[in-house]
């Protein structure tokens, strides 16, 4: 069957190409032109990925508005913002709000379709795996192979899917310097250093949310970063 793309863009002549090439790559395409159709639309049944603009008619972050109700709704649904923004301000905003990847329009369509196939490959991978230990526990960190799930003192951490692998990635080696491209692998999707970066700062975040005192992801300059077991 047909993977399934939301389209979230508002210029009729982006959303033609772009659902184009995403047709002629095999998927199913669902085109909204504004919040209000896309969030109607994603109540009633969730598409397999979303590609998402920020700016949406005379809603300048109608995008992160989107992804943050997404976010509730799914904590795997694959989300890439595919937007004219490119400042650090927007990036970073996107991947908090939990997106999985963020691409401006310049970005060529086959290097586009790659990062969309390798988010599908990546859940794919999640989906088949049966080989790793359904839980481990490292601490106070329980890791759920099963259910793509990490708790911090018995308490959930609501992660994304990358955000999953990246914490999993270094935990599973306490004490070891991940380098930013190990990492990268880790994610199985084509990212750059400051999306790891913001993950990091992200997953971070989220501990802290729940532990004031969360210290257990060093960064080591120049090297990469590592889970410290103390």
């Amino acid at each position: 069957m047909a993977k399934r793309i939301a389209l979230v863009e508002d210029e009729p002549i982006l959303q033609q190409n772009y659902s184009m090439a995403l047709k002629k790559s095999g998927y199913e395409v669902m085109i909204y032109g504004d919040k209000a159709a896309a969030m109607k639309a994603f109540r009633g049944r969730l598409p397999d990925l979303v590609l998402l603009d920020i700016g949406l008619g005379n809603e300048p972050e109608a995008g992160f508005e989107i992804c943050r109700e997404l976010r509730q709704q799914s904590s795997h649904l694959p989300i890439i913002f595919l937007t004219a923004l490119d400042s650090d301000f927007d990036i970073i905003s996107g991947l908090r709000l939990g997106a999985d990847d963020y691409l401006t329009k310049d970005i060529s369509m086959p290097h586009l379709l790659a990062r969309i196939s390798a988010l599908f490959r990546r859940m794919e991978l999640l989906q088949s795996q049966s080989e790793p230990e359904q839980e481990q526990i490292i601490g106070k960190l329980v890791i759920d192979n099963e259910r793509l799930a990490v708790k911090w003192k018995e308490q959930l951490v609501d992660l994304t899917v990358s955000e999953f692998w990246i914490v999993s990635s270094l935990a599973s080696k306490p004490g070891h310097v991940k380098s930013r491209e190990q990492l990268m692998q880790a994610v199985k999707a084509v990212v750059d250093d400051s999306t790891i970066t913001s993950h990091i700062k992200r997953i971070r975040q989220k501990f802290q949310q729940l532990d004031a005192k969360f210290d257990h992801i060093d960064t080591v300059y120049g090297m990469g970063y590592r889970w410290n077991q103390h």
